[in-house]
């Protein structure tokens, strides 16, 4: 969510007048994250968010936004679209697609405990069920294809024993996709700073940008490696016990499911090892960028592969 691409206040307000939704006020780019272009607008009718798209293409953009409207029409709180003046959701600015989405309130967490983790654990599998009556699908972009097609552009700023480690873990990954798991619309990316929080409860689920479809185990295990892991790396027992339990209370995991946990947390902790490292090596200019730390996620994937055994495991 950094703002590669410049808005201005006359541009904004131009674009706007497509839409219902009063007179701009104000709007402030967003500097966290790392794929779009993100601002906070506020109109005389409320506040927004406002997205360019910068990689994504505009006939890729149905899946994102209309899951989107799909969860937050079954309870999940997540942003709603809006739709423009011919009943759109995005339209073009600045030559980018682009889209307006409801603001929600709310504050991410930087430090969490076990409480935490259940209501996330929770909202994961309501994002899972309300899912399943999602019909678009769309392949993983950032799966195994895309980590083995970058590993000749990562290789020259890796030293020989992460370029090992990166071409031995995905020659893993490649003989274990398990692709017998339940699979369905996954968000692929709920990690603390895509969850808000108000008044001790979960009050909005962002981000939506890098959803898929892929084994709802994995996005498990993502959400685990960032709500659950110490400082080391490793994954706290308590944290992910308590998020794993409430998950499974709203759907039980399967018998193939239990089996395959192992390669799942190391999957998910391989698929942004890969990423930020090529984020913080290879970065597009932006006006205001963050790349953020790829080494934090080889640990965790190098804790997961020495500590197989210690696992915290998944019930039925």
């Amino acid at each position: 969510m950094s703002v590669f691409t410049t808005v201005t206040h006359q541009q904004l307000d131009a674009w706007l007048k497509n839409y219902s939704i009063g007179a701009l006020c104000d709007l402030a780019g967003i500097t966290a994250g790392i794929e779009n272009t993100n601002y906070f607008v506020t109109t005389t009718e409320g506040r927004f968010v406002l997205t360019l798209f910068e990689k994504l293409k505009s006939h890729e953009l149905p899946f994102y936004l209309n899951l989107m409207a799909h969860l937050a029409g079954r309870g999940v709180p997540a942003p709603q679209p809006i739709a423009n003046r011919s009943d759109a959701f995005f339209g073009e600015l600045n030559g980018k697609p682009a889209a307006l989405v409801s603001f929600l309130s709310g504050k991410d967490l930087a430090r969490v405990g076990p409480a935490h983790c259940r209501l996330v654990g929770a909202m994961l599998a309501d994002i899972h069920v309300a899912g399943r009556t999602y019909g678009s699908v769309m392949e993983n972009p950032r799966g195994p294809r895309w980590w083995r097609s970058v590993m000749p552009e990562l290789r020259p700023f890796l030293d020989p024993g992460d370029a090992a480690l990166l071409r031995e873990e995905v020659d893993f990954q490649s003989f274990h996709r398990l692709t017998d798991l339940p699979r369905g619309a996954i968000h692929a990316d709920l990690f603390r700073d895509n969850v808000l929080f108000e008044d001790d409860r979960v009050s909005g689920v962002i981000d939506f940008y890098f959803a898929c479809t892929d084994a709802l185990l994995y996005d498990v295990a993502i959400t685990v490696n960032d709500w659950c892991v110490d400082e080391t790396g490793a994954l706290d027992p308590v944290h992910t016990q308590a998020l794993i339990e409430a998950y499974r209370a709203i759907r039980p995991f399967l018998a193939t499911e239990r089996g395959a946990w192992h390669v799942m947390v190391r999957a998910a902790a391989l698929r942004f090892w890969v990423s930020r490292l090529y984020d913080f090596h290879l970065p597009r200019p932006g006006e205001l960028t963050h790349a953020k730390d790829p080494d934090h996620f080889r640990r965790i994937l190098t804790q997961h592969i020495a500590r197989a055994r210690e696992l915290p495991q998944l019930a039925g």
